[in-house]
């Protein structure tokens, strides 16, 4: 039996996790990302100095925000984080004989999720991660879809208001905007900086803030339709901070499901909770190293 180190890069932290090809987990780390430094590639030694101590002759797996190279050894873009990325070729970088798979962040995430959590057994399955913005990921017939350039899966730039403020990426109105983090302020007024605050003066009975969440939550399942009527999945599964609201965000998006979703013959589609929390992406990292060492399996 096999085992591999997945590397999951974030913002704040590092995440580095060693499993073995049956899903055992042996060892699982964290270190600050240490970005932003006058050194423009801390956050990488600490990548590398994390890989070599989880296991220096074991095969790594790297998943990062941005669009990955064509090739899987590098990010090709990623503006204003994480300076020094676009380019770096992990394989080298770490010192490997075998390839360093990089994957997206988001990608990876629901490679972990088909692997041991919520998309285990399915071929067809949508991922969103509803946090400061909104990520996602697509399963398609049993492999993540990348698209031409790396960009597939980019649901939170998804257009809602096509007279809406533009996006980072310059979509008008799109889902983000309407359930993420960032803009939670602006979007009641200055009242709640989190949107858990939102939400837990929602429960409290507060009518105004109950408005806010449900516009929201309302935004989220119109989006969620569109994406089943046009990839038809078996599940659509919800991670993220915002995810941990638990029946306060599921309950009432069902809700809204079952008025707008498209089911023909009575067909539902599943709505999930992700599984693997914080560690998805470490997970779907060191998937891609198991595959690409040779194990089975096509993610």
């Amino acid at each position: 039996m096999t085992s591999a180190v997945g590397l999951d890069l974030g913002g704040t932290q590092i995440k580095g996790v060693v499993i073995t090809s049956a899903g055992e987990i042996l060892r699982r780390e964290m270190r600050a990302t240490n970005d932003g430094g006058t050194d423009s590639l801390a956050w990488a030694g600490v990548a590398k100095e994390l890989a070599d101590e989880l296991g220096g002759v074991l095969p790594v797996g790297l998943s990062a925000p941005g669009l990955a190279a064509r090739d899987r050894r590098s990010i090709a873009l990623l503006p204003g984080r994480l300076r020094g990325i676009e380019g770096l070729d992990w394989t080298e970088f770490l010192g490997r004989a075998r390839p360093v798979p990089v994957a997206n962040d988001a990608h990876s995430a629901l490679a972990g999720e088909a692997w041991l959590g919520s998309a285990r057994g399915l071929q067809n399955a949508v991922l969103l991660t509803l946090g400061t913005g909104v990520g996602g990921a697509i399963l398609s017939e049993g492999k993540i879809l990348r698209g031409h350039l790396g960009r597939a899966g980019h649901l939170g730039h998804t257009c809602l208001d096509v007279h809406g403020p533009p996006s980072i990426v310059g979509t008008p109105g799109a889902l983000e905007d309407f359930i993420g983090n960032h803009n939670i302020a602006a979007r009641t007024d200055g009242r709640f900086a989190t949107t858990h605050a939102l939400i837990a003066a929602s429960q409290a009975g507060d009518a105004e803030a109950t408005r806010v969440w449900l516009d929201s939550v309302h935004a989220l399942a119109c989006a969620i339709a569109s994406f089943i009527n046009i990839l038809d999945p078996e599940a659509v599964i919800i991670g993220g901070g915002i995810a941990q609201a638990d029946d306060a965000l599921f309950d009432p998006l069902r809700a809204e499901l079952a008025r707008i979703e498209w089911r023909p013959a009575g067909h539902t589609v599943k709505l999930l909770p992700a599984a693997l929390g914080e560690w998805a992406g470490a997970l779907g990292a060191a998937r891609a190293a198991l595959l690409a060492g040779g194990e089975t399996g096509n993610l």
